[in-house]
C-alpha cells in the first residue's frame, strides 16, 4: 500500500504536529481538515489529505494568526478557492499597512524625540490638567491614566488642589507613548525608549525600538511566503489528484 492511499491514525497527525490526539479531532471538527470518512466500526479514517492539509494550516500559523489561517482552510474545503485567497491577500495587505504606519510612527518619533520641551518656563497657559492633555493628543484620559500606573508617565500633582498637571515634557513623552501605542508596542517594551529618552534627550532606544519591529515584519513577510507556498502545493495537489 503507497504512503497516499494508506490509513492514518488521529495519534499519527498528532504525532506529526506535536498535539494531541483531541486536538486533531478539534481540527476536523473546525473545518481545517477535511471531513475524514468511517470505518465500519466507527472509527475516523485519516488519509494523506488529512495530514497535507495539517501541514498546511501549521505553515499558515506564524504569517497569518490562528484565524485566518482557520478561515482560509475553511474556505479550501468549502471548494471557496476566491475566498481563500481573499482572505490571504487581505494579510499581505494589512502587513504593508503595518509596514507604512511603523515607517510614519518612526519618522514621527524621531521629530517627537528631537523636541526639546522647555522646562525653564511654563507654557503660556500654565501647566494642562488631564483631559486637556488628552485632547490635545487625541486619547482618552484612561489611556493617561493606564500609562501613569505603567510607570511611563510622572504628572505632578497640583499642591491646591490634588489635580494631576502635565507639563511640556510629560506631554511629549505622552505623544511617544502614544504613537508606539499605534504600532502595537507593548508598555514594557514602551518604557526604556521613554528612560532613555529623559535621561539624554536622544532617540538611540527608539531607533532599536523600530529596528526589532522591523526586523519583526519582515519575519513575519517571510512565514506568510512560506505559507502561502505551502497552500498552493495544498491546492495543486488536490487538483492533480482530482485529474488522475
Amino acid at each position: 500500500m503507497s504512503r497516499t492511499d494508506a490509513a492514518l491514525r488521529p495519534v499519527d497527525l498528532a504525532r506529526m504536529a506535536g498535539v494531541s490526539t483531541q486536538q486533531i479531532r478539534n481540527y476536523l471538527d473546525a473545518g481545517i481538515l477535511p471531513p475524514a470518512a468511517r470505518t465500519p466500526a466507527g472509527y475516523r479514517r485519516f488519509e494523506d489529505r488529512h495530514r497535507r492539509a495539517l501541514v498546511t494550516y501549521r505553515a499558515l500559523l506564524p504569517g497569518y494568526g490562528a484565524e485566518t489561517a482557520r478561515a482560509v482552510m475553511r474556505a479550501v474545503h468549502a471548494e471557496d478557492i476566491a475566498l481563500a485567497l481573499t482572505l490571504v491577500n487581505a494579510g499581505h495587505a494589512a502587513l504593508h499597512d503595518q509596514r507604512l504606519s511603523l515607517q510614519a510612527a518612526g519618522e514621527a518619533l524621531e521629530t517627537v524625540a528631537g523636541q526639546t520641551p522647555d522646562t525653564s518656563a511654563p507654557a503660556r497657559s500654565g501647566p494642562l490638567r488631564i483631559g486637556e492633555v488628552a485632547a490635545r493628543i487625541g486619547v482618552r484620559t484612561s489611556a493617561l491614566r493606564v500609562w501613569e500606573s505603567a510607570g511611563l508617565l510622572r504628572p505632578r500633582r497640583d499642591r491646591g488642589t490634588g489635580y494631576r498637571v502635565y507639563g511640556p515634557s510629560d506631554i511629549r513623552d505622552a505623544r511617544m507613548i502614544d504613537l508606539l501605542r499605534q504600532v502595537r508596542y507593548p508598555l514594557p517594551q514602551i518604557r526604556p525608549v521613554i528612560e532613555g529618552l529623559r535621561r539624554t534627550g536622544g532617540s538611540d532606544a527608539l531607533r532599536t525600538v523600530i529596528a526589532r519591529r522591523q526586523e519583526g515584519l519582515a519575519q513575519r513577510a517571510t512565514a506568510m511566503l512560506e505559507g502561502s507556498c505551502r497552500l498552493h502545493h495544498y491546492l495543486t495537489e488536490d487538483r492533480s489528484a482530482e485529474d488522475r
